[in-house]
């Protein structure tokens, strides 16, 4: 099992959003057959089979084993992934295409260059899977608080300085050369990123939690009918 799958096909991309089958694939960390699944989710066996078969076709489950039980052999599942990530690639006609922006300063070219990174990572683990080798990657995650719009400009300044004199000292410029006489260096992508921080919700207050108690019970949320036969179906 790998540690994260990133879903390229767009029929395998549809089949994982569907709510039921994101349950499935989440309780498949674990072996279990479509019988143990039916008692966990809440659905008949035969339902919980029908979403297992289209898992198996676009290969997000995988058989592990089967068991004969009487006349009956039970098969027992298990997603291919702890995790899974949809990549650009599912949409390909319509993915962000970082080569249609240059600003460095742009958000959108920020976000093309991150779908392009998780397209690429996600073809290069599978490569390295296939052919049991480690995937040489480095990555460097944090958060820094500027004082002011004007330390920020200098920081991403010195930043973009700092990291042009490493590129310049390490970047073995032989790759540029006819194909007989280049090096055996490989060739590597480098991002840095600086976008601002999520900013967490505030929590509530004891009076603010105890105000949406009270307008609740007086004013109660209408119920869907319809939602509720759907939800018993």
């Amino acid at each position: 099992m790998l540690d994260i799958e990133v879903i390229e096909d767009p029929a395998a991309a549809e089949a994982s959003l569907d709510p039921i089958r994101t349950r499935i694939l989440r309780e498949l960390a674990e072996p279990g057959s479509a019988t143990q699944l039916a008692a966990r989710v809440g659905l008949p066996r035969q339902k919980v089979n029908y979403h297992l078969k289209a898992l198996e076709r676009h290969g997000l489950v995988e058989l592990v084993e089967e068991r004969r039980r009487g006349n009956v052999t039970e098969r027992i599942l298990r997603a291919t992934a702890a995790s899974y990530l949809i990549s650009p690639a599912a949409l390909a006609s319509v993915a962000p295409d970082p080569r249609r922006f240059s600003d460095r300063f742009s958000a959108f070219w920020l976000l093309a260059l991150a779908a392009r990174m998780v397209q690429e990572m996600g073809q290069l683990i599978a490569g390295a899977a296939a052919a049991k080798q480690k995937l040489a990657t480095f990555a460097i995650d944090g958060e820094i608080t500027f004082r002011s719009a004007a330390d920020r400009s200098a920081f991403a300044e010195e930043l973009g300085v700092a990291v042009t004199r490493l590129v310049d000292k390490y970047h073995d410029g032989g790759s540029d050369l006819p194909a007989g006489s280049r090096p055996a260096g490989r060739k590597h992508r480098l991002v840095v990123a600086l976008h601002p921080s999520l900013k967490t919700p505030a929590p509530k207050t004891a009076h603010a939690a105890r105000q949406t108690t009270d307008s609740q019970a007086t004013n109660p949320p209408a119920t869907n009918p319809q939602a509720k036969e759907q939800d018993n179906d």
